[in-house]
């Protein structure tokens, strides 16, 4: 079974970073796509950053210029690098996406699609 675990959340002060990860776990041949998503208490579920499969990147206004979104093919896992955080960022992020469970599934775009359980960031003096 394929999932997605999420890393590297946690209390930063306002003006810091964080490098987030969203690793699978399981078998699979590659990614063919991935986004990051935030949640923060009390709100509804908001769209963070994507990644495409031929690697071009979008980005929510509300985060353009401080976070970059990131894959790595050799691990399968794809990065968020968060800098000059502010308080309003505080949310539990989570990755959602496909990924190909084979070369043969990657030719047809044959793609499974997965999600994280969410990784908490949270940011105050």
């Amino acid at each position: 079974q394929v999932q997605l675990v999420e890393s590297g959340g946690g209390l930063v002060q306002p003006g810091g970073s964080l490098r987030l990860s969203c690793a699978t776990s399981g078998s699979i041949f590659s990614i063919k796509s991935m986004a990051w998503y935030r949640q923060a208490p009390g709100k509804q579920r908001e769209w963070v950053a994507s990644m495409a499969k031929d690697g071009d990147s979008t980005y929510a206004d509300s985060v353009k210029g401080r976070f970059t979104i990131s894959r790595d093919n050799a691990k399968n896992t794809v990065y968020l690098q968060m800098t000059n955080l502010k308080p309003e960022d505080t949310a539990t992020y989570s990755c959602n996406g496909g990924v190909y469970r084979s070369y043969a599934d990657s030719v047809l775009d044959r793609y499974l699609g997965v999600r994280g359980q969410g990784t908490l960031v949270t940011v105050s003096a």
